[in-house]
């Protein structure tokens, strides 16, 4: 039996936001968009490659006025990028708020930064090794 890694689910609250942010700024594809009015709620799947085999899944629940619990056991999701540096600056450039500029991480030897999407879920950026 073998696995793979078909997609990561995050709940939203401002659809249009998290769509500005993860298609039109980090430059993710929209694989599916689906609306499903029988349970008031939108599913749009996103991935940086049509062809990938994992995806980003926003869920739009339509009723959802409060922002959701984030809990401790999520951690972030993590994207590799080029160039960090670039990378946070471009991001900083289109409001993107950052949490930690591009830093050597503790206790080893990465480059490491951290952003946030609309939603206040965090995101790490990291550079090939």
């Amino acid at each position: 039996m073998q696995f793979s890694l078909d997609h990561v689910m995050l709940r939203v609250l401002d659809l249009d936001k998290s769509l500005a942010f993860y298609r039109d700024i980090l430059g993710m594809k929209v694989l599916r968009h689906t609306e499903y009015e029988s349970g008031r709620f939108t599913n749009v799947f996103l991935s940086f490659n049509e062809n990938a085999e994992s995806s980003l899944e926003l869920t739009y629940n339509w009723d959802q006025k409060e922002t959701y619990e984030k809990g401790q056991a999520f951690g972030h999701l993590a994207l590799m990028v080029n160039d960090i540096h670039k990378a946070v600056e471009k991001l900083a450039q289109s409001g993107v708020r950052i949490k930690t500029p591009p830093k050597q991480m503790n206790h080893g030897q990465r480059i490491i930064a951290f952003v946030f999407d609309p939603d206040d879920y965090l995101i790490e950026l990291i550079e090939p090794i």
